[in-house]
C-alpha cells in the first residue's frame, strides 16, 4: 500500500482554510506519513512564526490517505 500526505492550514479568525497542498513524495506505510505529518505541520507552523499564528489563530491539519492503485 502507498499513502500521500496533504497538510491543510486553516484560520479560527477568519474561519477558513487555504486549499490542501499533496506533497509529492509517497509513504510505504501509515506510520510513517503519519510522523512525517506531523514533522512538516511542525516545520510550517515555525515558518509562520508566533505572531501570525496567534494573530490569525492559524493551525495545520493533515491526512495521510490510500493511494488508489486501480
Amino acid at each position: 500500500m502507498k499513502f500521500f500526505l496533504t497538510i491543510t492550514l486553516c484560520s479560527v479568525v477568519e474561519l477558513t482554510c487555504i486549499n490542501p497542498y499533496t506533497f509529492p513524495t509517497f509513504y510505504a506505510d501509515l506510520y510513517s506519513c503519519q510522523i512525517d505529518g506531523y514533522k512538516k505541520s511542525v516545520e510550517k507552523i515555525q515558518e509562520i512564526g508566533s505572531e501570525d499564528i496567534n494573530r490569525f489563530g492559524i493551525y495545520a491539519k493533515f491526512s495521510c490517505k490510500l493511494m488508489n492503485t486501480t
